[in-house]
């Protein structure tokens, strides 16, 4: 999720607990072979073994459409130290769209796989490559065919955002097409797209045949949705995140961000949290209009 999920943000949200595994905002790759500073930059975790603070592993999220300039990339991560790669084929924003990248290679069957192919060739074996797929560009006509793609390139696990890029993030999530993705590939199929609560959880489930999930804007709203999923499963109580507590990590992540050296930069991005967490949290709209006037921050108010 680019602009938002960045490394403080990750650190906050993998504190609360639940998460298995995290990717980075999308690394760009058009026809270079980026410096080694600039994955440093995109995931800090690099220093802490590709871990956030709490020891949860980050992925290397890769975009692009140049097989051979992705796999050198690739590769160049690896060296890093990179756990996993992970190929971005979902992302519906319009400008990547329109430089070959995301969702629209969706209409390119035979260049995922080529994508992923080359990509796998690159990385040492012991290195996942896995894969970021929607149901497809302007409808689901091929999403079989990209799935098959995908997996026959080599890609270890799919995950599967259930709409196409013209849906957007409009509900609903198709949760059933995923079902027929896991009946035509070989690789473990995760579901994602429209999970809000752990109810929204268990229909995924059960419409998908998932028992795994990504949670995307949904734990971005709802911090210890993913907690909150597992004690479900285990049939125990939910231990939630209460206000108080969210706010002391909220306080962390402001502090983090003001620690990058960017004050002017912190305000925003905290009011960006704010805007998702309205969804989950009165309190944040009360802080939101607090702070909605402030350009720089030293402090978030009691």
């Amino acid at each position: 999720m680019e602009g938002l999920v960045d490394a403080p943000l990750r650190t906050a949200l993998t504190e609360i607990g639940g998460v298995d595994w995290c990717v980075t905002e999308f690394v760009r790759v058009t026809s270079t072979l980026l410096p080694p500073r600039y994955f440093k930059r995109v995931a800090p975790e690099w220093a802490n073994g590709w871990k956030t603070p709490v020891g949860v592993t980050l992925k290397l999220q890769l975009l692009g459409s140049d097989p051979a300039c992705l796999a050198d990339n690739a590769a160049r991560a690896a060296e890093l130290g990179a756990p996993g790669i992970d190929l971005n084929f979902g992302c519906p924003a319009k400008t990547v769209n329109r430089h070959r990248g995301g969702a629209v290679l969706l209409q390119e069957p035979e260049l995922l796989h080529a994508i992923v192919r080359e990509v796998r060739r690159a990385v040492p074996v012991h290195i996942p490559v896995t894969t970021k797929m929607r149901l497809g560009y302007e409808d689901t006509a091929l999403v079989l065919d990209c799935a098959r793609a995908l997996d026959e390139g080599g890609s270890a696990e799919h995950v599967v955002h259930a709409r196409t890029k013209l849906d957007g993030y409009k509900p609903p999530a198709h949760w059933h097409w995923i079902a027929r993705i896991k009946e035509v590939v070989k690789s473990p199929v995760v579901a994602n797209g429209e999970i809000w609560t752990v109810e929204d959880y268990f229909r995924c489930r059960s419409e998908s045949t998932c028992d795994d999930v990504m949670l995307g804007r949904g734990l971005v709203a709802r911090p210890d949705l993913a907690r909150q999923i597992r004690a479900a499963i285990a049939g125990e109580a939910a231990d939630v995140v209460e206000w108080p507590e969210l706010l002391e990590i909220i306080r962390r992540f402001h502090t983090g961000l003001i620690g990058t050296g960017a004050p002017t930069y912190a305000p925003g991005r905290l009011k960006q949290w704010l805007g998702y967490l309205r969804r989950s949290y009165p309190e944040a709209t009360a802080l939101f209009r607090e702070i909605r006037t402030q350009s720089q921050l030293a402090s978030i108010p009691a």
